[in-house]
């Protein structure tokens, strides 16, 4: 055994491997259910939610990247991908000349406009219906600990 390695206790274990089953779970449902009741994959989904947080539904490739914690290669193809379909466009940065703008397209507000109110329902039915409402207080704020931490971590 590596010394210094703190491994994890029975109840760390436990957390851990419940959070992770939850959470492999709970995504692999949700992405068959865009996928099959509407036709969207939970990568597009991803990105057209990125899009559409943003008043003009435009951001630079590298931010939506790095707020899926994609490799810029993934997110590249799969722009490419969801160029072709006429779900967004590329725009040129004129600022910089190097920097790439996504944008979303009137096909791709649609397709997630359709699929938005399914994926809700489905999010309250497999999670937040499950949960009381001090568990996801306490659940929010143990995300947001983590997030932090993890982006202290990337800077």
């Amino acid at each position: 055994m590596e010394q210094g390695v703190r491994w994890l206790t029975a109840e760390e274990q436990l957390a851990w491997r419940s959070f992770v089953n939850m959470h492999e779970r709970l995504m692999g449902r949700l992405s068959r259910l865009l996928q099959t009741e509407s036709n969207v994959s939970s990568a597009d989904y991803a990105v057209l939610v990125e899009l559409t947080d943003v008043p003009d539904g435009r951001r630079r490739i590298l931010d939506i990247a790095r707020a899926l914690e994609w490799e810029k290669s993934r997110m590249s193809h799969h722009i490419a991908r969801m160029v072709k379909r006429g779900l967004v466009v590329r725009d040129e940065c004129a600022e910089d000349g190097r920097g790439v703008f996504v944008v979303i397209t009137d096909e791709g507000r649609a397709m997630i406009e359709a699929a938005a109110p399914r994926h809700v329902e489905a999010v309250r039915e497999l999670f937040l219906d499950n949960v009381t409402p001090s568990e996801l207080r306490l659940l929010a704020r143990i995300s947001e600990r983590v997030v932090e931490k993890l982006d202290e971590g990337s800077s």
